[in-house]
Formats: C-alpha cells, structure tokens, sequence
C-alpha cells in the first residue's frame, strides 16, 4: 500500500471531519479574494468622489467583519482537521505496537530498539502531517489558487493575468527538482534520528558496562559523532525545502515587474482604472499562498513517503507464529511432544532432532545438559515462540497451535534466564500478571519465591521502585521477584529456564520446597524446570539428559546417577565444587 493509498482510506473513514475542514477552508478562500475586489471598488468610489463619510465607514465595518470571519474559520478548520489527523497517528502506532507484541524473538534479533523506537514516534509524525496539515494546506492552496485566477482573468483584466503567469511554469520546474531532493534528504534525516536514538537507548541501558570498562568518553564521542550526523541530515532537509521560498520570491516578483509594466501602460492609455490595477496587485500577493502552500505540501508529502517506506516493512514483516488457533478454553491433560525437530534459520546443525516425551498434570520435569543442548529452544516451542519445523506437541489431545495464543499463553507461567523487571514499583511488578490481586495474595507469592524478606528491608518495602530493568536489585533479587509474579499467575504449566542461577544453593532449595508445597496444593499443576544445576532438578519426577537436541539420558535422580553417565559425572562435579565453595 502507497502512502496516498493509507491516506485515503483514513480520509473515507473520517470524511466528515475532513468535509467540514474543507468547507471552512471554502469560506475563507472565498471572503479572502472578496477583500482586494471590494477594496478596488471602494478606491474607485472614492476618486470618483461618490461616497459619502458614513457609507465609508460601513465599508470599513464591512471589511473588519470578513477579517473577524475568516479568522474563527481559520481556527475551525484546523481543530477540525488536526482532531482527525491526530486519529491516523494514534491508528498507526496502535497497530505498530500490536504487530510488534505478536513478533517473536528472531524478529527483535534483526531489528535495532531504537530504531523501532523511532518509527514509532518521528516517522508516525510525518505520516500523521501528511495525512492532516499537507492535506488541507493542498486544498487551501489549489482552491484559493483558481479562485484568485478566475477573478484575475474575468472580473479584473485577462491580459495582465497571461503576462503575471508567464513565469509559473518555470517555479513548477524549480518545485519538481526540490522535492526529490527533499525525498532523499529526509530519508536520510529520518534513518540517522534512529541511529542516534538507538545509541542513547544502548549507552542508558548498558550504563554499568560503560562506566565499569572505563568508556564514557568513548561513547560520547560516538554519541557526539551521531548526534552531528543528524544534525547535518536534518539540516540538508531543512535546507532543501527552505529552496521554496527563493523560487516562490522570484516569481512572484517577476510576475508583478510584468504586471506593474503593462498595468501602467494600459492605465496611461486609459483602459485600465487605479481601482482595477490596486485590486490585481493585491490578487497578485495573494498568490503568494498557494505558492508557499505548494511547496509546503510538497515537502510534508515527501517527509511522509519516506517515513512511510521505513515504517511499511514493519507492519507487514511476516509474523514468527501465526495465530489461527481457535479453542479459547484449555483441555487439562498431558503434555505429549513426539519427533519435534526444530533448526534456526542459517544453521547447520539442529537445535532440537526427534525430541518425544510426555508430562502428565502434576509431574515435574528437570531439563538438563551442557550449554546449547536446546533447553531453551525446547521451552520457546512450547510457548510458542518458535514454531516445530517437524512432528506434534499436543496438551489435553488438542495440538499446541489449536489453542489461541492468547489462551495458550495465560496456561503458562514462564521465567526467562534474564528476568525482565518494568520500571515500576516491587509490588506492581509482581502483581503484573494479576492486577486484580490482593496484598496477601502478592505477599504469599513473594514468600514462596523467598524474596519476602528482602522486600521487607528496603526503606518503601513493597512500593520500593525498582528502576529500568530492574536496576536498582541485584540479579538473584529480579530472578526471585519474577518467579513470584510466575507463582501468582497460579497457571497450569510452570517454565523456569535457569531461574534460579543467580541464587545461592540455600536459597535454591528453599524456594523448590515451597514449589512442592504448593504443587501438593495444587496437585494438577505440572512444572518444567530447565536448570545447568542439577541440585534444582533432583526431585523431578522425570529427569531428561539432553545433548546436541537430543535426549541421550532420561529418569529419575537415582535411576540416573546409577546408569554412571553425563548426568552422574555432572553431579559428581557439581557436589565436589559445592563442597569446596563451603570450605
């Protein structure tokens, strides 16, 4: 879809607001080339010493009204046109951000945040000009443009109106030539704002980093770097489009050298009064609208095209996982996956070959094994993340991709190896899955992730604000207060990938004796844990060794470390270390 394609489905939709605009604009076109007529008579009346001192001053009167007129119309259109405008820009970055919600992970791998960043916020305002302001400044300007010319050919005199126009064809050729340049030229402002966005977005980010490797000065001399090359972008832009004000001066002042020479030629032979050359020298000046409003157009049409040409591929970009499933309600049972493969895209070797294996509501699974495995991969599938390039995962006899998204997802509890905390208070962070719950709700949840008491030390307790990711708490303090949103969520499949690495042991096992606590509370509530510590699985019902995507060791922790291989050297390894850390 072009850009005057999104526009005019948006203009059909809101066709009111923009007819309402436009018939304002009407009336202020029309009073607006009624005034140098209505002055030209008066002038006339005047040296022809037929008016009297009252008539005078009703003309007058008459005069301020039409400028009071199109003063309130003036304002009118633009409430009414800005108000509908506004609504594409809310549309578009609505349906951004949506598409950018059903995105997965690969999708975010290719895409810079600052960049995204970006197109939501200047490239929508270009867009959202387009629509609103290039529109009604293009009707404005072509309307009072033919009316001026009418007047000018038919009711003052045709011939100095031949001889203004003379030299226009030579500003349209100017304005072509410009807005070309302006195209390119704001491409190029728009693509290095996002460079200079996504820099700030990673420096603010990675700040610890920054200032632990010593790299303050280097990366604000990149920033330094950045934000001139924008500066220099926006600047040739803003240099192009100021082109149109010399073309515009220059014609206009041809035109009117002309009109003044045959106007005073035509006046000397008596076939033009003073009134009439007064009247066509105002026409004259107003011109100088549609001219200014041509250019002005132009340029916001292009700064549209190419902020919709950066914006467009986003909003089409093909989603990870399509979401055609239609059952809205879960089927409790097992959770069965038979021959899953799944290879990443420009990989040779697959994440995950022949995977089958069965978990019943209730049962706990431990998935283990060395780094790159597919542990990971495994819980993505399930989330649906990702989807299996080969063979079925069902739960409750229905397939994973029947369900909704949505449905599927509010079925499962997930935390992530990096856990994600929202810049907002303790309590609110845990009560993100569940706003509607009550403290005790929220305060049970944090004692069995064994984060209570911790909360409870800092000065605001549960209100204590956590800041931008998290920040303000160390790494086990996030990992806990997001396992706690996961336990109050109180879904029927809890995934914990690694959550508990940044934990001591004592901790570990503290929280994986309130998770069988309340799996025996909840005794249909199965769990998936994915852990490089084997200490975190020993008491899963069902425990799987897997090594390049495949399960080479599965059962219990006894059945396991008496089959002597990768899982019972691991443990070994693991409980020598432990025993050393303690010394």
């Amino acid at each position: 879809m072009s850009l005057s394609s999104l526009v005019g489905v948006f203009v059909r939709r809101h066709w009111r607001a923009y007819a309402a605009a436009a018939l304002m604009l009407a009336g202020v076109a029309a009073l607006t080339v009624w005034v140098p007529r209505k002055i030209g008579a008066l002038i006339d009346a005047m040296a022809a010493h037929r008016l009297s001192g009252q008539q005078l001053w009703l003309e007058l009167a008459s005069l301020l009204a039409i400028g009071a007129a199109i003063y309130f119309l003036r304002v009118g259109w633009r409430l009414t046109l800005f108000a509908a405008a506004y609504k594409l820009g809310v549309q578009l970055r609505t349906r951004f951000y949506e598409r950018l919600a059903l995105q997965g992970p690969g999708f975010f791998q290719k895409q810079r945040t600052g960049d995204l960043m970006a197109l939501a916020t200047n490239d929508i305002d270009a867009i959202e000009m387009a629509a609103g302001e290039a529109m009604l400044a293009g009707f404005d300007g072509s309307l009072t443009l033919l009316m001026v010319l009418a007047i000018m050919l038919l009711g003052v005199d045709w011939r100095l109106a031949c001889v203004a126009l003379l030299p226009f064809p030579l500003m349209g050729l100017a304005f072509w030539r410009i807005s070309s340049h302006i195209h390119s030229a704001s491409t190029d402002s728009l693509k290095r704002f996002s460079d200079l966005n996504d820099h700030v977005l990673e420096s603010l980010s990675g700040v610890r980093t920054v200032r632990a490797l010593g790299l303050e000065q280097r990366s604000g001399a990149q920033f330094a770097a950045l934000a001139e090359h924008a500066a220099s972008a926006s600047l040739n832009a803003q240099c192009w489009e100021a082109a149109y004000e010399p073309a515009v001066g220059l014609t206009l002042t041809a035109a009117s050298a002309l009109t003044l020479g045959l106007g005073g030629y035509l006046l000397w032979q008596g076939q033009l009064t003073i009134g009439a050359l007064t009247s066509f020298s105002m026409y004259l000046g107003q011109l100088i609208w549609p001219m200014f409003a041509a250019g002005w157009v132009l340029s916001l049409i292009e700064r549209g095209r190419a902020a919709w040409a950066r914006l467009q591929p986003m909003l089409d970009a093909p989603l990870a996982i399509d979401d055609h499933g239609t059952l809205s309600t879960l089927t409790p049972g097992p959770l069965l996956l038979r021959d899953i493969a799944y290879a990443y895209p420009g990989q040779n070797e697959a994440a995950l070959a022949g995977l089958s294996l069965s978990l019943s509501p209730g049962q706990t699974l431990g998935l283990v094994g060395p780094t790159g495995s597919g542990k990971s991969t495994l819980l993505r599938l399930l989330l649906r993340q990702l989807s299996a390039q080969s063979g079925s995962a069902t739960w409750g006899g229905q397939a994973l991709s029947d369900y909704t998204l949505a449905t599927l997802r509010a079925a499962l509890s997930w935390v992530p190896q990096e856990s994600f905390l929202f810049s907002a208070t303790i309590y609110d962070n845990i009560a993100l899955a569940r706003p509607d719950a009550n403290r005790d709700e929220v305060e049970r949840a944090a004692r069995l992730a064994a984060i209570h008491e911790d909360i409870l030390a800092f000065p605001d307790g549960y209100q204590t604000h956590v800041g931008e990711r998290g920040i303000t708490l160390s790494g086990g303090q996030r990992q806990r207060v997001a396992i706690a949103r996961a336990l109050l969520a109180d879904s029927a499949l809890l995934l914990l990938d690694d959550a508990l690495s940044a934990v001591d042991t004592g901790t570990e096992t503290q929280i994986l004796r309130h998770l069988d606590e309340l799996r025996q509370n909840r005794p249909e509530r199965s769990v998936i844990i994915a852990s490089h510590r084997l200490s975190a699985v020993v008491g899963a019902d069902l425990i799987v060794v897997l090594h390049a995507g495949r399960i080479v060791e599965r059962g219990k922790h006894d059945t396991l470390l008496a089959a002597d291989g990768w899982y019972a050297s691991q443990w070994r390894y693991q409980q020598l270390e432990a025993s050393l850390d303690a010394l």
